[in-house]
């Protein structure tokens, strides 16, 4: 495995979100010297956050899943995530409506989830569904720390017993058509695909290996902290500058002094100069560029995954509502292809409803739930739609089809804010993107952009953009892999193993 050359004393992280965080406990705890640049006040990056009358709004990923690997981040530097943390079990972790009224709750216990089953569908669907839980798992262990979890050098460094074993299994075939070996119910193998779209892929183009995405939450389960999502950058920047980490917030990287193939410091928006042996940058691909006036030299450009809009609203509380509720239209494969293809709004849109207050009531006030509405959408490259003009009349057809579908979810319903890829493209993000780079086959495993920089010495990427991909579990894996790349592999803590640990008893319903 490549790795930086020279002097790795100081290292200069640009950016405090999850990747930049992770990387920086990671090499704290193998003894360098570290200092992160964010150019917000505050933790985060698209773990973002806002607070308005009263509501605490998370306005990045709301689903997390694996905390094995948040509690490996905190084992870098000898922290211990329960100290810092309070992560509770989402159960069910969705509940899934569809467009006939009939509904499914996704458990992650196996028993408990074949029963569900079997009342929806009948016993053969569920003795598939049993079948496709055993080959996710299985593609999971021969998968996860041998490709999603380490760093390669080129397509060649792939080629082990290992790439043979995941052929084996079905990972180069199609998402869509490998859970349909197991379970033909087309409303339950909706559960095992809708996945995709976090990958920026359709189902029938996206390849079987990314269906470890739908091991990590209807197997690995869903969990949720306490205070929010923004708890998970707050308590990681607080384990990193108890390590020895400084964390400069409000300051802006604009550019890098370089000397031939290294960069000896970055310069900051004031026209600091911050000295470093190593850069590990965590922005958007083409900032990173930009910042280091470094042409790629991929031959095709980047895609960026669909975007999406998110209404956040506030209601009086429903206590029955689920955490996270999918609510599925009838046109499924029109619904992605209206987005990826066609670069339009889904028709007949299929939407996923979060409601946080159902696991801290705190987030609202008193008697008023917190909910947050997603929709894909088209990212401005595919669709060059006027959001700013548009987003009023599409937050109403939203509303519309969430009051249709769940008649009592919205009672005294605010919209409190609406972000739509217009938005996204004002914060930096590609396309109008927050899902980074899609993962075609072109942007998959070796053949996405890499994280270090052919004629750089001394400059690691980590990220949504670089590998292994986008979510909160794999920028945390790139945090790791960044920090690999300066120190070498360093043994595992005992707090991961690979496997799903076990899991607390569920909190009481609020």
């Amino acid at each position: 495995m490549r790795t930086i050359r020279g002097r790795s004393d100081h290292i200069v992280v640009v950016g405090a979100g999850l990747a930049g965080l992770s990387a920086a406990l990671h090499l704290a705890g193998r003894g360098r010297t570290v200092t992160v640049l964010e150019r917000d006040p505050v933790p985060g990056g698209r773990t973002g956050r806002a607070d308005i009358g009263g509501y605490h709004l998370d306005t990045g990923p709301t689903v997390l899943t694996m905390p094995e690997l948040i509690e490996e981040v905190f084992a870098a530097v000898g922290d211990r995530m329960s100290d810092r943390l309070t992560l509770r079990p989402v159960e069910p972790a969705y509940r899934a409506r569809f467009a006939d009224g009939r509904e499914i709750d996704v458990h992650t216990d196996a028993e408990r989830m074949a029963d569900e089953v079997t009342a929806f569908a009948g016993h053969a669907q569920a003795n598939g569904y049993l079948r496709l839980r055993d080959w996710l798992t299985r593609l999971y262990d021969a998968e996860f720390d041998r490709f999603i979890a380490a760093n390669f050098d080129s397509p060649l460094s792939m080629l082990t017993p290992g790439l043979a074993r995941l052929a084996a299994l079905g990972g180069f075939r199609h998402w869509d058509r490998a859970v349909a070996d197991h379970v033909s119910d087309p409303d339950l193998r909706r559960l095992f695909t809708f996945q995709s779209l976090y990958a920026g892929v359709t189902p029938d183009r996206a390849l079987a290996v990314y269906a470890v995405i739908a091991y990590m939450d209807t197997i690995g389960g869903v969990w949720f902290p306490e205070g929010g999502m923004r708890a998970l950058p707050d308590a990681l920047a607080a384990a990193a500058e108890a390590a020895g980490v400084r964390i400069r917030y409000s300051t802006t990287v604009t550019g890098a002094d370089r000397e031939g193939s290294r960069v000896r410091a970055v310069v900051t928006a004031s026209g600091e100069r911050i000295a470093c042996d190593v850069l590990v940058t965590t922005t958007e691909l083409a900032d990173t560029y930009r910042m280091l006036s470094h042409r790629s030299r991929r031959p095709r450009p980047v895609t960026a995954a669909p975007s999406a809009v998110v209404l956040h609203l506030g209601c009086t509380r429903v206590p029955h509502a689920a955490h996270h509720t999918l609510l599925f239209g009838r046109a499924w494969e029109e619904a992605f292809r209206d987005i990826t293809v066609h670069g339009r709004v889904m028709s007949d849109p299929s939407l996923l409803l979060t409601r946080p207050t159902a696991g801290d009531p705190a987030l609202a006030p008193a008697g008023r739930d917190l909910l947050y509405l997603l929709a894909p959408v088209p990212n401005l490259e595919r669709g060059p739609i006027n959001w700013d003009r548009f987003a009023a009349a599409y937050t109403e057809e939203l509303l519309g089809v969430v009051r249709d579908r769940l008649p009592d979810a919205l009672p005294d319903a605010q919209v409190l804010r609406v972000t739509t890829p217009a938005d996204w493209a004002r914060q930096g993000m590609t396309a109008g993107s927050p899902f980074a780079l899609a993962h075609t086959f072109a942007q998959t495993g070796p053949f996405r952009p890499a994280n270090m920089i052919r004629g750089l010495d001394n400059v690691v990427l980590a990220g949504g953009s670089t590998v292994p991909g986008v979510g909160i579990p794999p920028v945390l894996i790139s945090g790791r892999l960044a920090a690999d790349r300066v120190t070498g592999v360093a043994a595992r803590s005992r707090a991961y193993r690979g496997r799903v640990v076990a899991r607390p008893r569920p909190a009481p319903a609020s």
